[in-house]
């Protein structure tokens, strides 16, 4: 659903960028998005404003060590990463529709939750 919801926000053109940092043009150690730019933030570029940053879930970066063994993600991952798109999603449906976002998204994210 992380994976839809990315592509949702591309089609729309809200992409994020997730290709490098916004702030060093690093490629390693991605960790963060801004949310004003939805772009990657490095660890280090980052940690100054850490609080105001959200966080990037590595699966998205395709990172294949945050499987678990049975090749599963986390739930906890999940979650992270509907959290993102939904902030980037609430964002685009509030500015366009003054309108929250549907119910039915909420009661996906509060099952990975638990």
């Amino acid at each position: 659903m992380v994976q839809v919801e990315m592509g949702l926000l591309a089609d729309l053109g809200y992409g994020l960028d997730l290709s490098a940092c916004a702030v060093s043009g690093a490629v390693e150690d991605l960790i963060y998005v801004s949310p004003k730019s939805g772009r990657a933030v490095s660890a280090d570029a980052g940690a100054p404003w850490q609080h105001r940053l959200l966080p990037l879930p590595g699966f998205l970066l395709a990172r294949p060590n945050l499987r678990e063994e049975s090749g599963a993600l986390p739930k906890s991952a999940i979650a992270d990463g509907l959290k993102l798109t939904g902030f980037f999603l609430e964002r685009l449906v509030s500015d366009c529709h003054a309108r929250p976002l549907p119910g039915e998204r909420l009661r996906v994210l509060q099952r990975f939750l638990g």
